[in-house]
């Protein structure tokens, strides 16, 4: 095999190879960008917040601790697990959405909880701002 031959061989495997992530990524760290909301019963009242995965994670005050609830999960809102917390009977409904995007998909979420500690119990960091 001539030396030019090697060489085009070489190029090729070398294409052909997965790209690797960069020195310090972690492959199993999901992104995503994310606009996180609160409303009371009737829209009493409403707050909201964008999450950035990874990376600064934006304004969210858990963003880290979110973040890293969120990619175990894959941005499933839905499927974080529930946390082992007795909630009294509450009576002041919270509705909480997620909407943007996670790695390739489109997140539209929401979910109603009795009250502030039904939410947390469900949901963790992720809606706690």
């Amino acid at each position: 095999m001539s030396v030019r031959a090697l060489a085009a061989t070489a190029v090729t495997v070398v294409l052909a190879l997965p790209p690797t992530p960069a020195a310090g990524a972690d492959p199993d760290r999901g992104q995503g960008e994310l606009l996180l909301t609160l409303s009371g019963s009737e829209n009493t009242w409403i707050r909201g917040v964008r999450l950035q995965c990874p990376g600064p994670g934006g304004p969210h005050p858990h963003a880290a601790e979110a973040c890293a609830s969120l990619a175990a999960v894959h941005g499933r809102p839905d499927a974080l697990p529930r946390g082992d917390r007795p909630c009294p009977a509450e009576e002041e409904p919270v509705t909480a959405t997620a909407d943007g995007r996670w790695e390739t998909a489109d997140v539209h979420w929401k979910g109603t909880y009795p009250g502030a500690c039904a939410l947390d119990a469900a949901t963790g960091s992720v809606f706690r701002f």
